[in-house]
């Protein structure tokens, strides 16, 4: 089969549209990621033995099951206990839950790097415990965190291909439903390997950036 310019030219729009539901479910999912990981790092850091033990078992029970699995548990499996969700919700939700456990342990490694004087010093301004996280504890932790957090968006990125498989109208799919369609898989195919290499190679780029402002933990 040869490379037809023609039908590349023609598809490129449709799948331009599937890369913008592909960018929007990684942003989206980023987020909930984000959110999700800073509760179960400051819930598995609490002294409460049974909420840091209960925090680290669900983390690691979602760590340990594959992606695609958990895609279609929130998309098929909880329905049936009425819990109704759009396909591209129940995907930035799936995607945020399972990288934000990636997330919970890049924050609980960065807030385990604050000093301890940071605390005591907390301690001794008499700042209340939301005080001392909102103005001491965060602005100092979270700078270094920034380059391993831009890795795992990327990594979410090469992963929203899955959401195909609940059925999200994101880049990958678009691309099955033209191969299907007109039997043809090289033109839609290679545009999608093209398109995702190209934001990839941005985004690396970006975080390159990150790593010279911010040294990644551990540095």
């Amino acid at each position: 089969m040869e490379w037809d310019w023609s039908f590349a030219r023609q598809i490129l729009p449709i799948l331009l549209q599937g890369l913008e539901i592909t960018v929007l479910a990684t942003v989206l999912g980023a987020v909930v990621a984000a959110v999700v990981g800073m509760v179960f790092a400051i819930l598995r850091l609490s002294p409460n033995r049974a909420v840091a033990n209960t925090t680290t078992a669900v983390v690691s029970f979602i760590r340990g099951t594959p992606l695609l699995v958990q895609l279609y548990f929130v998309f098929y499996v909880l329905p049936d206990i009425g819990i109704k969700m759009p396909a591209l919700a129940a995907g930035v939700l799936a995607l945020g839950l399972h990288y934000g456990t990636y997330a919970a342990e890049v924050y609980r490694s960065g807030i385990e790097n604050v000093p301890r004087g940071q605390w005591e010093a907390a301690k001794a301004c008499n700042l209340n415990p939301a005080q001392t996280w909102q103005h001491i504890i965060l602005p100092e932790a979270v700078p270094p965190m920034l380059p391993a957090l831009a890795n795992y968006l990327i990594s979410m990125f090469k992963e929203t291909p899955l959401l195909s498989a609940i059925t999200v109208l994101e880049l990958m799919n678009e691309a099955k439903i033209i191969a299907n369609t007109d039997y043809r898989y090289l033109e839609p195919m290679t545009l999608v390997g093209v398109l995702f290499l190209c934001i990839s190679l941005i985004a690396v780029a970006a975080v390159r950036l990150l790593e010279k402002r911010f040294p990644p933990l551990g540095h």
